[in-house]
């Protein structure tokens, strides 16, 4: 949870964060509706719209800020700020470039290391949720159809997790199995988020191929709900690092954290 913001500040740069998601998963949509590009050549020019969107309003509103974004050179600067915007301006690529609903675009705030407010946008389900989680206030929010589920919510006897439709391990099949649980195949980190915080599923695990810009929207928006997050051994995450490399991520309600944890443990993504 970051240091504290006023509530002038929180206002301003949530109202920032939504709309520029929100505009940005706009114009993604507007792309793929005009039916002139597919495939890879869809994938690169939404991946590219977006983030020379998103780019140039950041630059222009928050000139002092640093940047981390996946379309866009990292530079070594952003590690002397305090602020620090970390977007992805399409999470889900290739859903995206398929066709598909589970993709999205995302907006995060970090202050000093830590998450303080972020918004995901999932443009093709008409959805867009956002999250503060600083040390004044912890609170969320959603645009579009769905109701947020909070953290101390209740988890069923038989668990929803959230896995990646195109590359799913052998560890988190005996993961799932050990919670007699069921999978739930998708698309897109901030997707996959999503379905716990809209109660279609109840855990995510990840063990590799994570960046800061595919979690720390998400991430900020699930902490805000009052979930568990953390990595494959309990850890607490860090934002706005010289390496964006962010392979672990589980997402759980906290009094599953426990089970969660041990059956990782024993499923072997740890060896």
């Amino acid at each position: 949870m970051s240091q504290s913001m006023s509530t002038e500040e929180v206002e301003r740069d949530l109202a920032f964060a939504i709309a520029a998601a929100r505009s940005a998963g706009a114009r993604a949509q507007s792309l793929r509706a005009a039916e002139r590009w597919e495939g890879r050549m869809l994938a690169d020019i939404g991946d590219q719209a977006c983030d020379g969107y998103l780019q140039g309003i950041l630059q222009g509103r928050y000139p002092e800020d640093g940047i981390l974004s996946e379309e866009t050179a990292d530079s070594p600067r952003r590690l002397e700020k305090a602020r620090t915007w970390i977007i992805d301006p399409l999470d889900g690529t290739r859903e995206y470039s398929q066709l598909r609903h589970d993709w999205a675009v995302h907006v995060a705030l970090t202050i000093s290391g830590e998450t303080a407010l972020a918004a995901v946008a999932l443009p093709a389900q008409d959805l867009l949720l956002w999250g503060v989680s600083t040390a004044g206030s912890c609170r969320a929010g959603i645009e579009g159809p769905g109701e947020l589920i909070p953290g101390d919510s209740e988890c069923p006897e038989t668990p929803r997790v959230a896995v990646s439709r195109s590359h799913t391990p052998p560890w988190v099949e005996t993961f799932t199995d050990s919670l007699a649980g069921t999978m739930v195949p998708e698309g897109s980190a901030g997707n996959k988020v999503s379905l716990l915080l809209l109660g279609k599923a109840d855990i995510y695990v990840h063990k590799v191929g994570l960046k800061e810009w595919d979690t720390c929207a998400p991430e900020t928006v699930a902490r805000a709900l009052g979930w568990t997050v953390c990595k494959l051994r309990g850890e607490e995450h860090r934002y706005n690092q010289a390496d964006p490399k962010n392979h672990e991520l589980v997402i759980c309600r906290p009094a599953w954290k426990e089970r969660v944890i041990e059956a990782i443990a024993s499923s072997g993504a740890l060896d």
